[in-house]
């Protein structure tokens, strides 16, 4: 359990960061990340900037906001939680009745101990969260509303790591680093991403790798804006990776067509590793796979999550917190994603170079002592040789045959070492 706590520690280093689209919260995120993973380059985009159909908007800066009652007391503080302003909320500072402040108030009418996460990113307002349960208690009298904020022309910031491999053939790996104060839904999915990239560099590599950490939505369209080109001819497979830090199950979205071989192996991982997990149609998104996956994009991109957002309760509250998420969770995670990036760095299409069944035993692969279950090890073999006639990649002879790609890869590397498997382009 150590990697996933070292996930978990650094994890909480980044929970409490006052993050939005744009601002000092992501820049901060940013380099606390590169100083795991020094490669990572910090990219920026300036304000009023056109992509594709959006407008990056302008930069939000706030330093402080609350809400005082008539002795001077403050009722939330944003410097308390940072959950309690409204993202991107415009300046204010004004003195109120109960009545006159209510309409600026959001809460989470069905859980009443909670504060929701609220942003108005491209229509100026301002307004203040709490629970439902504090809203309900406040007595009448004055008030007085401050939010210190303010809009102006800066930058979108993002985070871009390239890992280049023997094949110019791309895997992506993108996550999203716009949320503040959430744990599963925002820290979880950067600190997985950060520590495959570590391990990622450890590798021997035959695929490349772009790994991204972007501000959702209008992040991933900026930075699509500027690489479309280059990954439409690259990209094999792509994960957006969130809310992955929980330990309540595995789940998947499906890519917009569902029948890649992003989702081929996906679905062939976590068939094997954890057969309950749940699959989501592509109508049942709400992530960054909405951009990678439009029209025009075409990438082959799905979402990895533990409990998907929108679907576990405390999503978008402040019940998301370090509470939520768990070493075990994270490194659960992390052993499954890196499956799924062994399954992929091992799939080929394979051709047997003989005729018949091959001779096992003269090239040592057959056990000449009989033993139990041998029979089934025995099996692997020979059924990976039956279907290697060059018209499956190596995900779906698992698929087929039943057996893990990860079991399946060191009987191809024992066969192609003793000539009886070759690669081939294509099937």
């Amino acid at each position: 359990m150590r990697t996933g706590q070292e996930m978990y520690d650094f994890a909480g280093k980044l929970f409490p960061i006052g993050r939005s689209l744009t601002g000092e919260g992501v820049r901060e995120t940013l380099r606390l990340m590169k100083e795991q993973v020094p490669e990572l380059e910090i990219c920026s985009v300036p304000s009023g900037t056109q992509v594709f159909d959006w407008t990056v908007p302008k930069e939000w800066e706030i330093r402080e906001g609350y809400i005082e009652d008539g002795q001077g007391r403050r009722i939330v503080s944003y410097q308390e939680n940072n959950l309690h302003v409204m993202g991107y909320s415009t300046p204010v500072d004004r003195y109120v009745t109960l009545e006159e402040l209510l309409p600026y108030i959001r809460v989470e009418e069905d859980q009443p101990d909670v504060i929701p996460y609220v942003t108005s990113y491209y229509s100026p307002r301002f307004a203040f969260c709490m629970s439902r349960n504090q809203r309900d208690a406040l007595p009448p009298g004055t008030y007085h509303m401050v939010i210190d904020s303010r809009l102006f022309d800066g930058e979108l910031n993002y985070g871009e790591l390239l890992l280049p491999g023997a094949s110019g053939k791309e895997v992506l790996l993108s996550t999203y680093i716009c949320h503040p104060s959430m744990a599963n839904n925002e820290v979880s999915g950067p600190v997985l991403a950060l520590w495959l990239a570590k391990w990622l560099k450890t590798l021997d590599r035959k695929l490349s790798y772009r790994i991204v950490f972007v501000p959702e939505t209008i992040g991933s369209i900026a930075y699509l804006s500027r690489h479309l080109s280059e990954m439409k001819a690259k990209t094999i497979a792509g994960f957006v990776l969130t809310c992955v830090g929980d330990d309540r199950t595995y789940s998947y979205l499906e890519t917009r067509k569902g029948n890649t071989l992003t989702d081929r192996v996906m679905k062939n991982v976590l068939s094997f590793a954890y057969p309950e997990y749940k699959t989501y149609s592509y109508l049942e998104r709400g992530s960054d796979e909405r951009q990678y996956n439009a029209p025009g994009v075409d990438l082959p991109v799905c979402d990895f999550c533990r409990s998907k957002y929108v679907e576990y309760p405390e999503y978008h509250t402040s019940a998301d917190d370090m509470g939520l998420i768990s070493p075990a969770g994270l490194e659960g995670s992390y052993e499954m994603m890196k499956k799924v990036i062994n399954a992929l760095e091992y799939n080929r299409y394979y051709h047997v170079t003989c005729l018949c069944e091959p001779q096992l035993g003269k090239r040592g692969l057959y056990p000449t002592v009989s033993r139990k279950g041998i029979y089934e090890e025995v099996k692997k073999i020979t059924n990976l040789i039956a279907y290697a006639d060059g018209t499956e990649d190596l995900i779906a002879i698992s698929s087929r045959i039943g057996v893990p790609v990860e079991e399946l890869i060191p009987i191809v590397e024992k066969l192609c070492g003793a000539g009886l498997l070759e690669t081939v382009e294509e099937g």
